[in-house]
């Protein structure tokens, strides 16, 4: 399933001596992609053939009404509206995006007033999986130059009835250069598993997809994001999909994971049992890597914290505030952080 068509037209930032590395002489522009799970962004509306958002409707559990989920999309894009933008104004170049209902949901929130001028693209599949949820991407098109978008289902042999999120992949031009977006949410945790066949099968999807585009075109760049539901170290990503802990020695084909090191630090993007997880992980390609900045070239990552995004009082203090405790609705976010990675290119 390929979706096709063009976009023209480039922004950036000329930022000087951002970069370990570069004299003072040198100015590269800088670019930004990010991934957010948006924790059950649901519309009110009961669809017969989804059992899965019963919940989520105003005779639901969660009373889901239009007040409270025009609430969360303002609180959404209040977040999207300042991802990055402490090195890129214009914000992220692409968004990974997780726990959508559907299309409509994003077209509500590419509307909200806080990133309506930005004039996000969509890139959305309804996927199989059981809870009705899927992946997608935003993308600013002055930026990212949208070519193409395959979804990837997950159909494991010994499991032909389980169900689950699609892998999508998103491939353009960013920086003159051919660019794709791997957006993963892999197979949830159950009790706590820390080792799981089904996000190791997952993570064979995702290598798949990421050495074939390797296979077709060295010089492509790739960028793995998603909730892995997994951390740095667990078998499926640093085993199964080969995401290496340092950067060094790694090679062009091979995949380096940029949040790992954070995750050393102790920081996480969600907190369970007062242990921080970083399951939403970022890892780049190896051509990504390297000082030669007349390509494009991996430069950081981060988790985005911001005070209003973490619970300030009560049992859950200091986690990320969710959009509800229970079943009672406290106006929050997500129960995850937005992940981002910059990039940077010399400037011509």
């Amino acid at each position: 399933m390929t979706k096709r068509f063009f976009l023209s037209g480039f922004w950036f930032i000329v930022l000087s001596c951002m970069c370990a590395g570069l004299s003072a002489q040198n100015k590269v522009r800088v670019y930004a992609a990010a991934f957010y799970n948006l924790e059950n962004l649901w519309d009110t509306e009961d669809d017969p053939n989804n059992r899965g958002d019963d919940d989520f409707t105003p005779d639901g559990q969660y009373n889901w009404t239009e007040a409270k989920y025009q609430q969360k999309l303002k609180n959404i894009a209040k977040v999207i509206s300042e991802l990055g933008r402490d090195y890129c104004p214009a914000g992220p170049a692409i968004i990974g995006i997780s726990e959508v209902e559907n299309r409509k949901v994003l077209e509500d929130l590419v509307k909200m007033d806080a990133i309506a001028e930005i004039g996000y693209k969509i890139v959305h599949f309804e996927s199989p999986d059981h809870r009705g949820i899927d992946v997608a991407a935003l993308y600013n098109p002055r930026v990212f130059r949208f070519t193409s978008a395959t979804v990837y289902p997950f159909r494991k042999p010994d499991q032909p009835d389980y169900k689950t999120r699609d892998q999508l992949l998103v491939s353009g031009m960013l920086a003159g250069e051919p660019f794709h977006m791997i957006v993963n949410h892999w197979p949830s945790r159950y009790g706590g598993d820390a080792s799981s066949p089904l996000r190791e099968y997952a993570a064979s999807i995702t290598k798949h997809i990421a050495d074939s585009i390797h296979a077709d075109n060295p010089k492509a760049k790739v960028l793995i994001v998603g909730d892995l539901n997994d951390d740095p170290y667990n078998k499926s990503c640093s085993e199964v999909l080969g995401a290496k802990r340092k950067a060094k020695g790694v090679k062009p084909y091979e995949y380096y994971n940029a949040t790992w090191a954070l995750y050393d630090k102790g920081i996480g993007s969600l907190c369970y049992q007062n242990k921080w997880n970083l399951f939403d992980q970022q890892i780049i390609s190896g051509n990504l890597l390297g000082q030669d900045k007349n390509t494009l070239k991996f430069w950081k990552s981060e988790v985005f914290i911001r005070d209003y995004l973490i619970q300030q009082e009560g049992k859950y203090k200091g986690y990320p505030l969710r959009t509800f405790s229970g079943v009672t609705f406290q106006n929050g976010f997500s129960d995850h952080l937005p992940t981002l990675t910059y990039f940077v290119k010399e400037a011509e």
